[in-house]
């Protein structure tokens, strides 16, 4: 008899088979799902979640994918969940994290409470967030939901030092992630370096210089997420132009929304792309470019711990 019962967003299929396997005495969740003709998207749970310790794997990088897993989360938890774990890979509204103009609506925050408001399980509701854009999120959630953010670190060294050995430098795309990047490189014992840049305009930066001497060496630029590139190519050209030997760069978060991966490559000046399998697109752009790792494990792990706990 299963422990788990483990769902995905049709998105997420790829990481669910992993969950399943990692996880004891774990299966499949089964959800039908179809389309009326005036948009309405009709769902139904087919698996039994009664008394279950369910786990779903949640798509947020579109609106109707959210508004989807609110819809199947709360219908999980009707249907006798015993306790509701929302694993959430890629958090999509780390971008307005907080209100900069007056009248902005802070999506972090809104989207936050949508997921509070699902219906609790008897053993309560849970939610596993990755490698977040804004440190803040977790706070956002309310009515006694218990929220985990799980850093992806292990696996980001991993990658790091694949394509960096044992010299290279540590770098970020600018001055805003510098700190993060400055804490990691200290970890590895190696030199950090960010570039200074100078806002032109609301669309528009130029980048003034960079406060390590790179001559020589191999860099190894990491972020958070690679959404269109822009900021990342921008980065690795002042490396270059400072002498740096070689670009790699490494992300949690591979957004790379249609045509970014091929503006990467041919801006010729990044030799490999790592990241992880958080967001759905990092399994179409898998090459020898772009080398996607695995964190299901850490994910798994996590899961163990809380539901051992509860």
């Amino acid at each position: 008899m299963a422990d788990y019962i483990v769902f995905a967003s049709e998105e997420y299929l790829y990481l669910e088979q992993q969950l399943v396997s990692l996880l004891i005495h774990a299966e499949h969740g089964q959800v039908e799902k179809k389309t009326f003709p005036d948009g309405e998207v009709y769902h139904r749970i087919l698996s039994d979640v009664q008394d279950k310790d369910v786990i779903f794997i949640a798509n947020t990088s579109t609106e109707q994918a959210t508004l989807n897993v609110y819809d199947v989360a709360c219908a999980i938890v009707k249907y006798g969940a015993n306790s509701l774990t929302l694993v959430i890979p890629y958090f999509a509204y780390s971008t307005m994290e907080r209100a900069v103009k007056q009248g902005e609506v802070v999506k972090a925050k809104t989207r936050a409470r949508l997921f509070s408001n699902i219906p609790q399980a008897p053993k309560g509701n849970h939610i596993i967030l990755m490698d977040l854009h804004a440190e803040g999120i977790p706070h956002y959630f309310e009515n006694n939901v218990v929220c985990t953010h799980l850093y992806a670190k292990t696996v980001i060294i991993e990658a790091i030092k694949n394509f960096g050995g044992q010299d290279f430098i540590l770098a970020s795309t600018d001055a805003g992630r510098a700190k993060w990047v400055e804490s990691l490189a200290s970890e590895m014992q190696v030199p950090s370096a960010f570039v200074y840049k100078t806002r032109l305009s609301g669309s528009e930066t130029k980048i003034t210089g960079i406060n390590a001497s790179v001559q020589g060496k191999t860099v190894v630029i990491y972020d958070d997420m690679i959404r269109t590139g822009g900021s990342l190519i921008n980065a690795a050209k002042a490396y270059l132009e400072h002498g740096a030997k070689e670009i790699y760069a490494v992300a949690t978060h591979l957004v790379l929304p249609e045509g970014s991966i091929e503006k990467i490559q041919n801006s010729q000046c990044i030799k490999k792309v790592a990241g992880t399998n958080t967001h759905p697109n990092s399994q179409k752009y898998a090459s020898d470019f772009l080398k996607v790792y695995d964190i299901s494990h850490l994910i798994a792990g996590a899961i163990q711990k809380k539901i051992k706990i509860a």
